[in-house]
């Protein structure tokens, strides 16, 4: 293995916002895209071609991007602002409002700086000055990128990573397999593939992100290795493909979080009961009578007054022999399916059914696409075999448009017109760990599996969306998806995977999610109570339950080691908590509901970092574990056995703080104290916010009554407050033409509280009026559009 002295760039050519660098005496080219004032791109390859010439993660502001992907040189859907470029010795230096990039022409090295206001210059990022790149292949497989480390940087991102929010110290696998029952605290990988991160120079107080359009298995080293000859340094190792990555400003985390989202496109705007309460268990589609267990979870759920939207159906509906088979209907546990999906339809339960990817040897259809040639194959040819559940199988080629048609085509007739609502695609991380060549038909162009790995899972999910818009164009597509990459935010929702039951996956699950919001992906929840291990006791459930009520997702899933399902009423003793901590949520669904719109609106993350709304306050990024719920509810969910209590840091923000449950009101900037008696859940209210509700008296027959309540949180002493609240139908696809906006302002003073309250659209809301709701030990007098008005107490858990 040699190492050259020397790297000597020379610049060719500006066109088209790119600048063309190309190594002396090499193949080897790089190329510089200023694509906005906050994104530079730098792209480095080998070679006359791109290893994949087109990219499916990039989509600026789209909703979707066709299934053969978007020609990566393509740099019409970015703004292509002025900049100025001029070399200088052996450097070459490039320049935005925003970011000035130095590149030493002696290896390409890279130096960044962010512009600030006053035109200074702030370091953010070098490359490392000795061999920062594997030019032509000559430090090992794949490509690397060595930057400089700063002992006062935090990184965040990566996905749902295990352990703390702050990933500095550690080393991460970037490849999408399935661990169920991992250990959310220390187990590496997990399901998603998320090659981006966000630094913060803690002296600076400045971020960037750092997002690598790559698809294949990666390293990401955060600081856990050195090494005396090249100084304190961080790392990005992939096996395949070529160096493209994009440099995003900040200065604030916020703000890359959003552009970064926006780059990679837009959340996807599911049906509003979606996020209600799901159930879902393996033990019921496993046992024999499925069909009969399952119509009993509808009963049980009347009986005891459960507010349930949703049951996700488990792949045993699916099983011959024990075996799980995509698109086959087990009649013998399902003796009708139709009538079953009825059943729940009847009662207002949407269905979401399980699909796998990997079809097993012996299963029905196995010949049938062996010889259509939809398999990954290996070089010989034949379908590339890979352990999978029950057995060996092989994995249906995404990238060949004849699987596409065929998959579409199986999701309708065996799922949808059987009275399906949505997909839950599931153990799609595509595990092929052959060190043999194998090989994808990447459209027509035989490429090697590994340059897509993380895009199978992507275009699994792609195809169910497309058939499911196809199948019923009038309405909005609800998916999940377990595994997946950047851009999944555009068709799915989804979660944490097969989590342990566990005091602590509580608290590390919270982490995960903050580290998926921050790399774009908002839609998300865990699974509730545990899905794999021992059932959970009943405090450990309840907590959970507490805890999973403020994500998008709320579903209660389990595969218990003794076969029992985690359901609401599984504890006599709790089942009045569990009742009601589901009807609060279900109260809270206009909150959460706009949040989502704004996710896809605005690209505002939904569960975030308390340090993403209070970055002024420096000891909000001290590791936690509290979140925020939208802009104005703080969750303090209890992490720890046996506490009635709990201790949480209330960022500093220009007002304070109230204790949603006691009223209690605090000065922001301090760590209190607050009451956390299993009967509720704990969580605070940012003085100024404006919490619109459903007040509906519902039960599981009456569940979709919507009546409209405000819950007001005023400023002690003066001040205003706005909000604008989404509404809609809940399900077609012309929400963005059929809705109306109403917008809240409730201005304070020492003797009053004024609200005004406006509509704007075209959908007539299913309500005629508003009730009022105000803390407890609030005197001042309502005023409603200039009218004296009643008002009502907050409505708390009350177990």
């Amino acid at each position: 293995m040699s190492i050259r002295e020397k790297y000597p760039f020379s610049f060719l050519e500006n066109k088209n916002n790119t600048l063309s660098f190309a190594l002396e005496n090499s193949t080897v080219m790089a190329r510089v895209f200023v694509l906005e004032e906050d994104i530079v791109r730098v792209l480095v390859n080998n070679g006359d071609t791109l290893q994949m010439s087109n990219t499916w993660f990039v989509a600026p502001d789209m909703d979707d991007i066709p299934m053969q992907g978007r020609n990566r040189l393509d740099t019409s859907p970015f703004t292509l602002p002025s900049f100025t470029a001029r070399e200088e010795e052996a450097a070459f230096i490039v320049e935005t409002k925003k970011l000035r990039l130095h590149i030493n022409l002696d290896g390409f090295k890279c130096t960044w700086f962010y512009k600030d206001a006053a035109g200074a210059d702030i370091h953010l990022m070098s490359d490392r000055n000795t061999q920062a790149y594997n030019f032509e292949g000559e430090l090992g497989r794949g490509i690397f990128h060595y930057i400089t480390r700063k002992r006062h940087e935090a990184y965040y991102g990566l996905g749902e990573k295990a352990g703390n929010t702050n990933r500095y110290g550690q080393r991460y696998r970037m490849l999408n397999v399935d661990p169920m029952g991992y250990d959310a605290e220390y187990t590496d990988p997990l399901y998603k593939h998320i090659p981006f991160y966000i630094t913060r120079d803690e002296k600076t107080k400045t971020a960037f992100g750092l997002f690598y359009d790559n698809m294949s298995k990666a390293v990401f080293d955060m600081g856990k290795e050195m090494d005396n000859y090249h100084g304190l340094y961080r790392y990005f190792q992939a096996d395949a493909g070529d160096l493209d990555y994009y440099l995003i400003a900040g200065p604030r985390i916020s703000g890359i979080v959003k552009r970064y989202s926006w780059l990679t496109g837009k959340t996807i705007f599911p049906p509003k009961w979606s996020l209600g309460y799901s159930g879902s268990t393996m033990s019921y589609t496993e046992a024999p009578n499925a069909q009969e267990r399952l119509n009993e979870f509808l009963e049980l759920c009347e009986k005891h007054d459960v507010l349930c939207d949703s049951f996700q159906l488990s792949s045993g509906y699916t099983s011959i022999n024990g075996k799980r088979y995509a698109f086959n209907w087990n009649m013998e546990k399902f003796p009708s399916p139709k009538n079953f999906t009825k059943g729940y339809h009847d009662k207002n339960v949407n269905l979401c059914a399980n699909i796998k990817p990997c079809l097993l040897r012996d299963h029905p259809l196995f010949t049938e696409l062996k010889e259509k040639g939809l398999f990954i194959t290996n070089n010989t040819g034949e379908p590339e075999m890979a352990q999978f559940w029950d057995g060996i199988g092989a994995y249906p080629d995404f990238t060949n448009p004849q699987t596409i048609a065929w998959w579409k085509k199986k999701v309708t007739e065996m799922l949808l017109e059987y009275g399906i609502d949505s997909t839950w695609n599931d153990n799609n991380e595509y595990e092929i760990w052959s060190s043999h060549e194998v090989l994808c038909n990447g459209f027509g162009s035989r490429v090697a599996f590994e340059l897509t790995r993380a895009l199978q899972p992507l275009l699994m999910m792609k195809a169910s969306f497309e058939a499911q818009k196809e199948f019923a164009p009038e309405k909005r597509p609800y998916l999940i998806s377990r595994s997946g990459a950047p851009g999944m935010q555009r068709y799915v929702q989804t979660w944490s995977g097969d989590n342990y039951t566990d005091w602590k996956t509580i608290k590390y699950n919270n982490k995960m999610a903050v580290g998926l919001s921050l790399s774009g992906i908002y839609n998300i929840g865990h699974d509730v109570g545990g899905f794999a291990g021992p059932p959970p006791e009943p405090e450990l459930f309840v907590r959970w339950v507490q805890n999973g009520i403020f994500y998008p997702r709320f579903t209660i899933h389990s595969w218990n080691d003794d076969e029992t399902a985690n359901v609401p009423w599984m504890y006599e003793d709790v089942k009045a908590i569990i009742t009601d901590l589901i009807k609060f949520r279900h109260r809270l669904i206009p909150y959460l509901y706009t949040a989502l719109y704004q996710a896809r609106k605005t690209f505002e993350p939904i569960v975030k970092p308390t340090f993403y709304d209070f970055d002024d306050d420096e000891e909000t990024f001290t590791e936690n574990d509290d979140f925020m719920l939208g802009y104005s509810i703080l969750v303090a969910s209890v992490v720890e056995k046996g506490n009635t209590e709990r201790r949480v840091y209330l960022p500093k923000h220009k007002a304070g703080w109230y204790d949603y449950h006691t009223s209690t009101w605090y000065e922001s900037g301090q760590t209190v104290t607050i009451p956390a008696p299993l009967r509720y859940a704990p969580f605070l209210v940012k003085e100024g916010s404006i919490i619109p509700v459903n007040n509906a008296e519902c039960s599981f027959l009456s569940k979709t009554k919507d009546e409209r309540g405000f819950e007001l949180f005023p400023h002690r002493g003066s001040g205003e407050a706005c909000y604008e609240l989404f509404e809609d139908d809940g399900i077609s696809s012309h929400y963005c033409g059929n809705h109306t906006k109403i917008k809240v302002r409730m201005e304070s003073s020492a003797e009053a509280i004024k609200v005004e309250i406006k509509k704007e659209g075209n959908y007539e809301v299913p309500y005629s009026g508003f009730s009022f709701y105000l803390p407890k030990g609030e005197e001042r007098t309502l005023f409603v559009n200039g009218q004296k008005t009643p008002v009502l107490q907050i409505k708390v858990i009350s177990g």
